[in-house]
């Protein structure tokens, strides 16, 4: 009997990145018969320990990317910083599922608001500035406390800057100045955030997982609890926003929605075209995780439907926390550790996380709060 070839799933991924979301991405498609090949300029980097081959040049190098792309049968990515014009070559040959309007938007968070905006969904109040003559103007037009963000790059509190004061008002435009045009934020005093993880299928399906709690330090993801302390009401509010961007967005795959709550409000804060820190806890309190749903949709194979199997707390290991973290391995019964592989120990880099789960949410944070002690 002969197979028609044409109707099987693809044989190589492509993933443009080689961090910890892209090592994550990899076992999950290896685990399900797939081979990977990955772009990142790092030899050996954490999704080239898993991968089957390495194409090791910059992200943006058109040559590069034209391998990547005549290797793998569907190319996908694990950071929103990919080049543009890469996305729209990819996509052209058909092999970029995920398509680049996504990552146009979330590259830039003007436009990212202005999505958000246009879709009535609530964001909190905010001034385009141009230069440093408008600053003034717009610090005047929300008043203080408010915080100052790059439209373009930045991560983990990296291009903001939070102005409580008017003594601030210089340093805001210095910040202008040095990044060009930004956007001021009125600072929303929550009563917590959250975030919304979801995948949504070529076919317009969309999976949502539970409603994630997140706790931040230093502008760092800390901790993640699920399911949220928050109202029937907040949840569905989340899903909702998420699910109208969703479509807005024609999203193919795993994203993220970070969102502040406030009584029973909701704000929406950023988004993520891709898995997120805060969903590492589905690869062990779910029937399936982040990453195998989002390989799921970037190989047009329908969904699971998620199921929350236990409560969970997701606590990141930065490299300050790794000898510890190293040395839990050896003791701890409760906790299941993650090391991502990394070459280089670094202050508030995320080196791996470690998840507990339990029956309960109470028993989950009190054996999360023994074994962190």
């Amino acid at each position: 009997m002969q197979i028609n070839r044409k109707i099987l799933p693809p044989r190589t991924i492509g993933i443009i990145g080689g961090g910890q979301l892209g090592r994550m991405m990899a076992l999950a498609a290896r685990q399900m018969g797939y081979r990977i090949a990955v772009l990142d300029p790092t030899p050996n980097c954490p999704t080239a320990q898993i991968a089957d081959e390495q194409i090791t040049a910059p992200y943006a190098d058109a040559d590069a990317i034209q391998k990547l792309t005549d290797v793998s049968d569907v190319v996908t990515y694990e950071f929103e910083n990919v080049s543009l014009q890469s996305a729209v070559y990819i996509a052209s040959r058909e092999k970029l599922p995920q398509g680049s309007r996504a990552l146009e938007v979330t590259q830039n968070r003007e436009l990212e608001k202005q999505v958000m905006t246009e879709a009535g969904l609530p964001v909190p109040p905010y001034v385009i500035v141009h230069d440093e003559r408008e600053v003034a103007e717009a610090l005047q037009a929300l008043e203080l406390p408010v915080v100052l963000k790059t439209c373009s790059g930045g991560y983990d509190g990296k291009g903001q800057l939070k102005l409580e004061t008017w003594e601030q008002a210089d340093a805001a435009v210095e910040f202008v100045a040095r990044n060009g045009t930004c956007i001021l934020e009125k600072w929303i005093s929550f009563d917590k955030e959250i975030s919304i993880v979801f995948t949504r299928a070529q076919t317009g399906e969309i999976s949502f997982f539970p409603t994630a709690e997140n706790e931040h330090r230093n502008h760092i993801l800390y901790r993640t609890t699920v399911p949220a302390s928050v109202s029937g009401t907040v949840a569905e509010k989340a899903r909702n926003a998420a699910g109208i961007l969703a479509e807005k967005l024609q999203v193919v795959g795993t994203f993220a929605i970070e969102m502040f709550v406030k009584g029973d409000d909701i704000y929406l804060n950023e988004m993520a075209p891709r898995p997120h820190n805060s969903g590492h806890y589905s690869i062990e309190a779910c029937n399936i995780s982040q990453f195998s749903q989002h390989i799921r949709a970037i190989c047009n194979l329908p969904l699971m439907k998620v199921k929350l199997l236990e409560p969970a707390v997701m606590v990141n290991i930065l490299g300050q926390d790794m000898k510890q973290a190293l040395e839990q391995m050896e003791t701890d019964g409760a906790g299941y550790v993650h090391i991502y592989g990394k070459d280089k120990v670094k202050e508030n880099r995320k080196m791996g996380h470690i998840t507990y789960t339990a029956e309960s949410l109470e028993a989950v944070k009190e054996k999360q709060h023994v074994h962190q002690k």
